[in-house]
């Protein structure tokens, strides 16, 4: 009898789960306040969190030696030339796997050129950055497109071709497209600030049209052969005669217009 009384005693002594908890919580706060140690470093020694940090990290450098290899094969032979299979094979990963981050060879065409038109336009858009005459700063930012074009225009050709007429779900089509849209805004925002009376709906016209005659410049050049000076001053012209006539649509322009034309008829 007095064997199990003492037991009682001791279990009523023990602490509850909620007892427990609380305490541990007290702990931790201590140890934070205190800067014995930080809650990532508690993660990191009891594991918590610590699986999904090294699975987005596998998978970057998955997505970086796929990008690597298929740039490497696309410049080199053409895309014409190279498969998913050798690409996957060179880059250490299953042809599964592959697909996981490019379905098609088409998907890693668009993957590794989108980053290609992304330097273009960045590189536009840095030599353009001073240049005062909006008709120049324009062609300036748009001159890089159709020179990296005419340094691969196997694979330039069959970039323009996927992004237009490629499956509207394919991620890095969609990708490619928000690019081209970012550049056309960029090019009606120069001319907004050379022209603050364009309208928005003129604006946006002007830069849709601007980017129309690089490809326009890119697939003849692409397609027919045409050398790379004659489309770059063919796509100079149209430039400027699309800025000079977007800024001819602001209402001073076309006032100054009507009153040279009353002058004319007196």
């Amino acid at each position: 009898m007095h064997s199990s009384v003492h037991v009682n005693d001791e279990t009523s002594r023990r602490p509850s789960a909620r007892g427990l908890l609380a305490v541990c919580k007290k702990l931790s706060t201590l140890i934070h306040v205190n800067g014995l140690c930080q809650p990532s470093e508690l993660g990191r020694a009891s594991g918590v969190g610590e699986m999904e940090p090294r699975r987005e990290q596998n998978m970057r450098l998955k997505r970086e030696r796929i990008f690597r290899v298929a740039s490497d094969f696309l410049r080199a032979r053409g895309f014409s030339a190279v498969t998913t299979q050798e690409v996957s094979a060179a880059a250490g990963v299953a042809a599964g796997t592959l697909f996981r981050y490019a379905a098609t060879k088409s998907e890693l065409l668009l993957m590794v050129y989108n980053e290609a038109l992304r330097s273009s336009i960045a590189d536009g858009a840095a030599r353009a950055a001073l240049m005062a005459d909006p008709a120049d700063a324009v062609f300036t930012r748009l001159r890089p497109l159709v020179a990296a074009a005419a340094r691969e225009p196997e694979n330039s050709a069959a970039y323009q071709r996927e992004l237009l007429f490629g499956p509207h779900e394919a991620k890095f089509r969609a990708e490619g497209m928000a690019l081209i849209l970012a550049l056309e805004a960029s090019l009606s925002d120069t001319l907004r600030r050379a022209a603050p009376t364009l309208s928005d709906g003129e604006a946006r016209v002007a830069g849709s049209a601007l980017f129309a005659v690089t490809h326009l410049a890119i697939a003849r050049m692409t397609a027919s052969g045409i050398p790379e000076a004659d489309a770059i001053d063919d796509l100079r012209r149209q430039v400027t005669h699309i800025v000079t006539g977007a800024l001819q649509h602001t209402p001073a322009a076309r006032s100054a217009a009507r009153e040279e034309m009353k002058e004319t008829e007196q």
